[in-house]
């Protein structure tokens, strides 16, 4: 690792708290890099979030009623029906047991300010399965993403708004 410099940077993000909520975060990722000055290296995107996930798609001009890519759209459509949304308590998803639900009531999770605001097993899933990370390179001061690819980062959990925060870290010289 000698001669490899490590940069740290944080996005923040505001989510809508009525569904899942995407945030297009390719451009940031480019300023990044350029400010480190790496020309040759990794950039990691990551969040430190669970019902939070991190992917690379196509970009997509066209949008729905709702603001969503279509592409967003149609990865909401397919995530549903493998993970419905959870309306409640021990029905689809055992999760949050009874357990989980006392802890976080006694701990001033969402449980003790508004016992809906744990029906996120759904949420959880769909974020495991897309991953909380995703790793790319950079060769000659140019992040390799091909025309088209973007960068995403999501939270499908939409029982309630609230701050989301992404990690970068690029790691080159």
């Amino acid at each position: 690792m000698e001669g490899l410099n490590i940069y740290f940077k944080e996005l923040s993000f505001q989510t809508l708290g009525n569904k899942a909520t995407y945030f297009e975060i390719r451009q940031d990722c480019l300023d990044f890099i350029n400010e480190t000055g790496v020309q040759n290296g990794i950039l990691v995107v990551q969040s430190p979030h669970t019902t939070c996930a991190v992917f690379f798609e196509e970009m997509v001009h066209d949008v729905d009623a709702l603001g969503d890519e279509f592409l967003q759209h149609d990865l909401n459509k397919g995530l549903n029906r493998v993970f419905p949304k959870q309306l409640s308590y021990d029905d689809d998803y055992k999760y949050p047991g009874p357990i989980h639900r006392q802890f976080s009531a006694d701990h001033g999770g969402a449980m003790a300010v508004n016992p809906a605001g744990l029906l996120n097993g759904d949420a959880h899933c769909k974020a495991t399965l897309l991953g909380s990370d995703k790793t790319f390179i950079i060769k000659e001061g140019k992040l390799l993403l091909g025309t088209y690819g973007y960068i995403y980062f999501v939270d499908f959990d939409g029982n309630r708004a609230r701050k989301r925060k992404c990690h970068l870290c690029v790691i080159g010289k």
